[in-house]
């Protein structure tokens, strides 16, 4: 192993080596922590609390990106990290400028200080590193606070925040059945456990109906406004623009710089909730967020660096995080979209967890792809094996194979595929595997 790269790794290596890392869905830890730290999240700026299996980050990216444009300060919280325990944690700019990734020295303080109030009690890390958020959150100013649900919701230490300004749930799908369920109603269930009496609701784009009506059956028990995308709200695509309607009017707008039709659906999801929070962002702050929006390893471009070198002159590498197949429906979709314009042959290069369901995620792209290369994942020890993968794959309906690596398998399609056009590679199925590529690429979220 190596040795901790900062001083927070290393306070986050001792964490890990006293309490469990995974996933024990109960509030009693975390609540008896936060009384011991004074219930920080009690004094956190205006919360927006966002759950959902698929989106959610990229309706906190499109919401802080309105926001900071508006000159508002945010802090922003995400997990799981790509790269660097950092990205957890963006705290606002006290100078009025984009906001930051929480320094070293103040993010491994600050864990110090939570493992310290925690003593000996059992915890897992995640619900540590929640209340970490807490305290970082609670000690610097800031006009919001974009707060990501890590699991489900009902359950989720986020979930001690007795009263967001507003709460959010975006595209639901199967996912981490294991602990929410193996059917959509289940799911969103347990996502609509982040609702609260009196708490105003929106509710983004849902592809199952089941889902949206447990959604709306929940949301109406809180006797507080909600607006329901397709209801309440709308968006849609007019000459090149992109349109946002809801009871107030119409917005026109830039299409976001986020690629993927499913982001007309996260952009309207973030307009829809800045508005029911009351931070109300004006039409040019609205259209600046449109165009300035960043959110790293969900459909994002490589145009340098090592891995890209590798392909042949002409050939495209994207990188996707997306691991389930809610996730691999809107990934085909926006590669289908891509071929309209310029016709290249699809290469997946992919790696997953044991915990995934890999054939429902990569029948998105039977009939799409030329071949897929399964790859192992260096830095979780629950990766799947690239042989199993590439069964699943093959049982999905595609030609696959297993591969040493992602630059392997660049240079194989590079090299013995010479017959084809430039090719498009996609790199997928992981966030683990997104943040490898991201981190060999020198292309680390800063």
């Amino acid at each position: 192993m190596s040795a901790p790269t900062s001083l927070a790794d290393a306070e986050i290596g001792k964490l890990l080596a006293r309490h469990p890392k995974g996933f024990d869905l109960k509030l009693d830890r975390i609540r008896r922590l936060l009384a011991v730290l004074g219930d920080p999240q009690g004094r956190m700026p205006p919360t927006i609390h966002v759950a959902g299996t698929n989106g959610k980050g990229s309706t906190i990216a499109f919401s802080r990106a309105i926001l900071e444009a508006a000159g508002q300060g945010v802090h922003v919280h995400t997990s799981p990290h790509l790269v660097d325990w950092h990205e957890r944690y963006r705290l606002a700019d006290p100078a009025g400028g984009p906001g930051r990734l929480v320094d070293d020295a103040r993010l491994a303080e600050t864990m110090r200080r939570v493992a310290a109030a925690n003593g000996d009690e059992p915890i897992t890390v995640f619900e540590l590193l929640t209340a970490v958020t807490f305290v970082l959150f609670s000690e610097a100013p800031a006009d919001a606070v974009l707060l990501e649900v890590g699991l489900g919701g009902r359950f989720d230490a986020t979930n001690v925040v007795e009263r967001p300004a507003v709460s959010v749930v975006t595209a639901i799908s199967l996912d981490h059945q294991a602990y929410l369920g193996d059917r959509v109603e289940l799911v969103a269930a347990e996502k609509a456990g982040i609702f609260k009496p009196g708490v105003p609701v929106v509710i983004g784009p849902q592809a199952e109906p089941a889902a949206l009506d447990v959604l709306k059956r929940h949301a109406a028990r809180t006797r507080a406004e909600t607006m329901v995308y397709g209801e309440d709200f709308f968006a849609f695509t007019e000459h090149g623009r992109l349109v946002y309607q809801d009871a107030r009017g119409l917005l026109d707008l830039p299409m976001p710089r986020l690629p993927g039709r499913h982001q007309i659906g996260n952009a309207a999801t973030a307009i829809a909730a800045l508005r029911l929070a009351g931070f109300d962002p004006s039409p040019s702050a609205i259209e600046r967020g449109m165009q300035g929006v960043e959110w790293p390893g969900r459909l994002q471009r490589i145009t340098s660096g090592p891995l890209f070198d590798l392909a042949a002159d002409g050939s495209e590498l994207w990188l996707d995080g997306g691991h389930n197949p809610g996730a691999g429906l809107v990934i085909a979709e926006t590669l289908a979209d891509m071929e309209d314009r310029v016709q290249r042959p699809l290469f997946l290069i992919a790696g997953m967890l044991t915990t995934k369901e890999p054939v429902g995620f990569f029948e998105a792209f039977a009939g799409m792809a030329r071949r897929v290369f399964t790859v192992p994942i260096a830095s979780s020890d629950s990766a799947m094996s690239p042989e199993d993968l590439a069964d699943a794959a093959i049982v999905a309906g595609l030609e696959a194979e297993p591969c040493a690596s992602v630059a392997e398998a660049i240079r194989l399609v590079s090299t013995g595929w010479r017959a084809v056009p430039a090719p498009r590679f996609l790199v997928c199925g992981s966030l683990y595997l997104a943040g490898e590529v991201l981190r060999d690429s020198r292309l680390a979220p800063r």
